[in-house]
């Protein structure tokens, strides 16, 4: 069962502006991820619980792949948790069929006066804050230095370095590498990259509306240049490429020191430079000093919902406040979600990160960004397998960048279309 398929009955009805209830309240709040982060919430629940004793906590935890069948199976059976922890991917279709409470609504119990307006957009829909982010990622090119000072090429002045310079480095360090190690990792199996490319063209993926919008030449445009990065060996072979894309951050081309350049969100840094044992870099994406529109945005790592049916929706917005506002419960969670979204909490906690986390944090920080992009619509939570599979065609000469590009528009209107 899916979220497009399950949701159809729902309905809202909470208040979030009513008072705290006097009697003993239970709340159920689900999220994914590992044991660790498992661990980390668990503390930071006990906390909460010890601030408010009237209040008891459940947990429901899962992992990735279980976890969106498990919520839609929920919610279509009005027995959602009061807390969800939500991705970009799937919060217009829960929002807009009337799943989530609007947390503009609970102003009484939850405050968002330390999160800056872009960030606070990246849940926003119709002007109805549906989703609080946690955490904040900025798309990203990784460098491994190590391999940059091996071969003898120079670190790019990222503030105005272009596409082309991208192209001319990485073919440094391919000629320099002899074969095992190439200088770029071609990318084009997520949204972020394709995104930003798309925002430096002055265009969008979708348009206000939630229609596909980005026109097919500037789509063909980027699949031409991840084809011509592979084709002139400057990328590994396309099977390589896939292979590396399908396996685990530390199987990755940058994680095993075999590319120099890599396209990650920032706040991988921390993942891939244990992984490599190397020195890692971020680095702002090339072109956009000569873009008319800067292309770097904010993306949540994930948000904090409430259902719409919630019975205790005062009580959810109040634990929904503690996750996102106070510093012990982040002094625990630390950036396990991200780097902070609130940027009170993300300075308290600054001191207490490792070196590669505190880089993330300060690319966070520095790097321009403008309005992000319209969230993803209802119907396109499936959008990266769609890109994924294109970017494969593409790669292996199966199909032109053209007829992909005409292609993948057509296919991702026709889900949205039918949801």
């Amino acid at each position: 069962m899916t979220a497009g398929t399950a949701l159809a009955a729902c309905g809202g009805g909470s208040d979030a502006s009513q008072d705290l209830s006097d009697e003993p309240v239970t709340l159920r709040f689900t999220w994914w991820g590992s044991d660790a982060r498992h661990e980390r919430t668990r503390r930071v629940i006990e906390l909460f619980q010890k601030a408010h004793p009237t209040i008891t906590v459940t947990g429901e935890f899962k992992e990735w792949n279980g976890y969106w069948d498990s919520l839609a199976t929920t919610v279509a059976a009005n027995d959602a948790p009061d807390v969800i922890q939500m991705d970009e991917l799937y919060l217009a279709s829960y929002a807009e069929r009337g799943a989530l409470l609007d947390l503009g609504t609970a102003r009484r119990h939850l405050t968002t006066a330390d999160f800056d307006a872009d960030a606070l957009a990246t849940g926003a829909i119709d002007g109805k804050q549906y989703g609080l982010p946690v955490g904040l990622a900025i798309y990203s090119v990784v460098v491994n230095t190590d391999l940059l000072t091996r071969y003898g090429v120079a670190l790019p002045d990222d503030a105005t370095w272009t596409w082309e310079d991208l192209t001319r480095l990485g073919a440094q360090v391919s000629r320099a590498g002899g074969g095992t190690v190439t200088g770029v990792q071609a990318w084009g199996f997520d949204t972020g990259g394709l995104t930003l490319w798309a925002r430096q063209a002055g265009a969008a993926l979708y348009d206000d509306a939630g229609d596909v919008a980005i026109p097919p030449q500037v789509l063909a445009g980027y699949w031409q240049y991840l084809a011509d990065l592979t084709r002139q060996g400057i990328a590994p072979p396309a099977s390589v490429t896939v292979e590396r894309a399908s396996g685990a951050l530390d199987q990755s081309g940058l994680a095993t020191n075999a590319s120099a350049f890599a396209t990650w969100w920032n706040t991988q840094l921390t993942s891939l430079a244990t992984a490599s044992g190397s020195q890692l870099r971020l680095l702002r994406f090339p072109g956009e000093a000569q873009s008319a529109t800067p292309g770097a945005y904010y993306k949540p790592s994930m948000f904090w919902s409430v259902s719409a049916r919630s019975r205790h929706p005062a009580e959810a917005a109040l634990f929904v406040d503690f996750l996102a506002n106070n510093e012990e419960a982040a002094a625990i969670l630390q950036t396990d979600r991200g780097v902070p979204a609130n940027t009170k909490i993300r300075n308290a906690i600054a001191g207490q990160l490792s070196p590669t986390d505190r880089a993330a944090l300060e690319y966070l920080d520095s790097v321009p960004v403008t309005a992000p992009p319209r969230v993803t619509p209802k119907g396109a939570s499936g959008v990266e397998a769609i890109l994924k599979r294109y970017t494969e065609q593409v790669l292996f000469g199966r199909t032109t960048p053209e007829q992909a590009a005409k292609d993948f528009i057509a296919e991702l209107q026709r889900e949205i279309d039918a949801a």
